[in-house]
């Protein structure tokens, strides 16, 4: 998206709800890290409770 079309959703949606759709989208990608990392953990977990 270059600046141009960020402008204009600005002028058509609004600031807020501009700044709110590009912060869920970052949101959303550090939230699927999170939740890879965790399954990861998980799993390192179980193998670690299953090995004793």
């Amino acid at each position: 998206m270059d600046t141009k079309e960020i402008f204009s959703a600005v002028g058509n949606f609004g600031f807020p709800m501009v700044l709110s759709w590009y912060l869920l989208l970052r949101m959303e990608q550090r939230l699927d890290k999170l939740t890879s990392c965790l399954n990861e953990l998980s799993k390192a977990l179980m193998q670690n409770t299953n090995g004793h």
